[in-house]
């Protein structure tokens, strides 16, 4: 049975994701200067953090290769502030939104109570430990509820973040291991998976020795027993962390939530199918 927190998980993240699959968030970065997704996608996300190194940008989004945070800041502080990325951001993704929900969803009553519930349940949770978290909580909440309802499911998305992070740490599993694991539980090969196959086949397949040797990869190359299992653990772990927020609802407020969100998520994932 689906844990509530997972369920949170499955229908608050493709709020969030509009902001890395759409076209608009992106739009509205790159005409502020930035070369490309990637000076944006860094430069949005980090924007909460301030004018940080790629240093501490590299530790807080956790699982990024070495060097490649570095190719993009601080350089994206010297083409716009972090202020008006964040401004950009919300702005593309609200945009974005919109456009796929259209007016008759984008301006229901349920959407505008699904904004308000989930931010309760976002700004609810204790933030010690949860840096990227802490620093979204700090910025000025939106008063349209499309804007709002983003900016809460970022806030969802960013604290469980955290605490997948810390669920990793204490796996011992480093960024790029975790992209491994997530390829492998899903039936495709980690040469394939989004975030790690453009790196030097040399270094991943390091990655994956090494995986192999801890017992967490089968000689075919697939997750064993154990690393099926440490996957497992870490996403109980990670839901576990979660639920300081949904717990802040009291059960009618929680049930209400999960309703206005699900045909929300579902005319989201009709538009984004893949």
């Amino acid at each position: 049975m689906e844990s509530i927190a997972r369920r949170l998980k499955r229908l608050v993240d493709p709020i969030h994701e509009v902001t890395y699959l759409a076209d608009e968030p992106t739009a509205e970065l790159m005409a502020l200067g930035h070369r490309n997704y990637w000076d944006g996608y860094f430069a949005g996300r980090a924007a909460p953090l301030g004018r940080v190194s790629a240093e501490v940008v590299h530790a807080v989004f956790y699982n990024f290769a070495d060097g490649e945070v570095a190719r993009h800041v601080p350089r994206v502080w010297e083409t716009a502030t972090p202020e008006a990325a964040l401004t950009a951001r919300e702005r593309g993704s609200a945009m974005a939104l919109r456009s796929r929900l259209g007016p008759a969803l984008a301006d229901s009553a349920g959407l505008a109570r699904a904004a308000e519930l989930a931010l309760q349940a976002a700004t609810s949770a204790p933030t010690e430990g949860r840096i990227l978290y802490a620093a979204l909580r700090t910025l000025p909440v939106p008063s349209e509820p499309v804007a709002k309802l983003w900016h809460a499911a970022t806030l969802l998305r960013e604290h469980r973040g955290d605490g997948h992070i810390a669920a990793l740490v204490t796996a011992g599993i480093g960024g790029t291991e975790a992209h491994v694991l997530a390829a492998l539980s899903v039936g495709m090969p980690a040469e394939k998976f989004g975030r790690v196959h453009h790196l030097p086949k040399a270094q991943l397949a390091a990655v994956i020795d090494g995986l192999r040797t801890r017992g967490l990869i089968d000689a075919s190359g697939w997750l064993s027993e154990v690393g099926r299992a440490t996957k497992e653990q870490i996403e109980a772990i990670t839901d576990d962390l979660a639920a300081a927020t949904h717990e802040s609802l009291d059960e009618n407020e929680l049930d209400q939530l999960l309703t206005d969100l699900e045909p929300i998520t579902k005319t989201l994932e009709a538009a984004n199918p893949h």
